[in-house]
């Protein structure tokens, strides 16, 4: 299938891994994986889990004036604990926690009111089901996927028709969210721990896009993933095909009390400059409360990305990757009719800016925001090897408090230089 044109349109999602992990605010499902937390401790959460003040409505209205076009709830994390009514056993919400109801469909019902894709995380693994530990994979990348009794069978004691039994357990679960909310896209995880054929995901890609063939799937379905998922780093350089640079707001996925290290409003703007200038998408993780409220904290800084992403709508949305390094001092995007390049500027310029190796003349440079126009100039240029497009510094009035945007308007498609220069 090819791939969807609203995902690479839309620049920039909002992740939520919420779940019953954050009633004690412990890293989700890992805790008592690792052994930080014990199991008993782990699971009791649930009995204090209560989306008492859960408004995803409320949730919707941020993530727009954050400007984000898509969403993607942890419908289910690797501790099993699923968000819906799933009808494959009771380990849910809806089934064993205060909380008492699905929490999947008011979410989807939000966004799409509110013009946003709805994507749902699923985890292939499932470190509570009685059938998931009876296989191994054929070439465990680490000794603790290997060891975990959470995660693979002891040595001797593998079970091939418990195995079947956990994946239809598995699929049956997907299943449900592809009939009863019709995600544009699922986020799958928990990939590592079998292999392609030992999931099974011919048939599980063949099971989602039977019931919806407009699925967008990410890479952790292997071979049937439509884009990579690189995670709390943008990448040097940029994977092949669609990507989106998932990226937690503070340190953690979900809410921990203590976890206060917020990246600030020009950090995150920073990221999503550099992610969209090498042609990816920015998911920006939050993580609610046990109570369904997303941190003030957390809230603030997605509303301030977004009054930086109104200001540059046209330098965000719909664009593709920009300029390679060494042409700016700085990330940059082109415009989807390739006649305008858009300059970004962490710093006040001072004085100039300059644009190396362009060969295209230029008709008008302006400020995003303001609209003024920036005298300009080539100087210099022998031959083959054009000159220096040479730009006046915008004023201090027209400079963003975190990102300033210039407005190259080309008279045509940018040809780039990309030679040594002349002997």
């Amino acid at each position: 299938m090819p791939m969807q044109p609203w995902f690479r349109e839309a620049k920039l999602g909002v992740f939520l891994h919420y779940g019953v992990y954050a009633v004690d605010g412990v890293p989700e499902s890992w805790a008592f994986y690792h052994g930080d937390v014990p199991h008993e401790r782990y699971m009791s959460q649930l009995g204090r889990f209560t989306a008492s003040a859960y408004d995803p409505g409320e949730w919707a209205a941020v993530f727009a004036r954050a400007g984000a076009r898509y969403a993607v709830l942890t419908a289910r994390h690797h501790d099993g604990v699923a968000l819906w009514d799933t009808g494959q056993g009771d380990l849910s919400v809806v089934a064993r926690s205060p909380a008492g109801r699905d929490l999947v469909a008011p979410y989807t019902e939000a966004l799409r009111e509110r013009g946003l894709k709805v994507g749902l995380y699923y985890s292939h693994s499932d470190w509570n089901h009685p059938d998931y530990a009876t296989a191994v994979h054929p070439q465990p990348h680490d000794e603790e996927m290997r060891t975990n009794p959470y995660a693979s069978a002891r040595p001797g004691q593998e079970d091939p028709e418990a195995w079947a039994r956990f994946l239809a357990y598995r699929d049956a679960q997907v299943g449900e969210l592809v009939t009863r909310f019709r995600p544009d896209l699922l986020w799958f995880d928990g990939e590592w721990e079998r292999s392609e054929e030992q999931w099974g995901l011919s048939a599980l890609a063949e099971l989602i896009l039977a019931g919806n063939p407009d699925t967008v799937l990410n890479a952790r379905m292997l071979s049937h993933g439509d884009y990579a998922t690189p995670e709390q780093g943008v990448p040097v350089v940029a994977p092949e095909g669609p990507w989106e640079l998932c990226l937690t707001v503070n340190d953690s996925w979900g809410f921990q009390h203590h976890d206060h290290r917020h990246k600030s409003v020009r950090q995150l703007v920073r990221h999503l400059a550099e992610t969209i200038g090498m042609g990816g998408n920015l998911l920006l993780a939050v993580g609610p409360r046990e109570d369904g409220t997303i941190p003030a904290e957390q809230a603030a800084r997605l509303e301030g990305l977004g009054e930086w992403v109104a200001k540059h709508a046209a330098a965000v949305y719909g664009t593709v990757a920009g300029l390679p390094a060494g042409h700016h001092y700085g990330p940059s995007t082109l415009s989807a009719d390739r006649r305008t390049l858009y300059l970004m500027c962490f710093d006040a310029p001072r004085e100039t800016v300059s644009l190396r190796g362009l060969r295209t003349p230029v008709k008008r440079v302006r400020v995003m925001g303001s609209g003024t126009a920036l005298e300009h100039r080539v100087v210099g240029g022998l031959g083959g090897v054009p000159g220096v497009l040479w730009i006046d510094a915008p004023q201090a009035e027209d400079v963003d408090a975190y990102a300033t945007v210039l407005a190259v308007e080309l008279d045509g498609e940018p040809e780039l230089y990309r030679g040594t220069g002349r002997d």
